[in-house]
């Protein structure tokens, strides 16, 4: 029989810390190289969507100021989860609005078979790619409030956890 215990270990806080700080840090990495590019734009994504969304994907790159603020979003929605996920400063804000930003690109390119995009993938993906991956080990995130034990959770939210 299992044996009920909610608290975490400190092999299982320290791996769970590991996971925050590199998913913070491909989150922050990726926000910093589209910012840092003069020419990076999400139009090319958005109009290769192929998913059940893809008529909004699409709406959104015809439209210039649209398009401007999903850029915009995306950049520096990236660079401030990246920021809050590796320094542990609203964590489950961070990983929830990673998981949102997640979300939007799987279903704008999701993995189904029929479905190819301009854009090469790095294997081939039925279902779970490595967006679908990564969204759970946020969601796992979210749930455990790593910033507690290590970051800056501890000294301005602990009550909330």
């Amino acid at each position: 029989m299992l044996k009920s215990n909610n608290a975490l270990n400190t092999r299982q806080i320290t791996i769970l810390v590991i996971l925050r700080i590199a998913i913070g840090w491909h989150f922050l990495y990726e926000g910093i190289t589209k910012v840092l590019n003069p020419n990076w734009s999400s139009i090319g994504y958005l109009m290769d969507s192929k998913g059940c969304l893809s008529g909004i994907f699409h709406s959104m790159a015809q439209h210039a100021a649209v398009l401007a603020f999903a850029d915009f979003m995306n950049q520096w929605g990236l660079i401030l989860i990246g920021l809050g996920l590796i320094i542990g400063c609203l964590t489950r804000i961070a990983a929830y609005s990673g998981m949102l930003l997640l979300a939007m690109y799987y279903l704008s390119h999701p993995p189904l078979i029929g479905l190819s995009y301009a854009i090469p993938s790095e294997g081939s993906y039925l279902i779970v790619d490595k967006v679908f991956i990564e969204f759970f080990a946020m969601w796992v995130l979210a749930l455990i409030p790593t910033g507690i034990y290590f970051g800056l959770d501890r000294l301005i939210c602990k009550s909330n956890y």
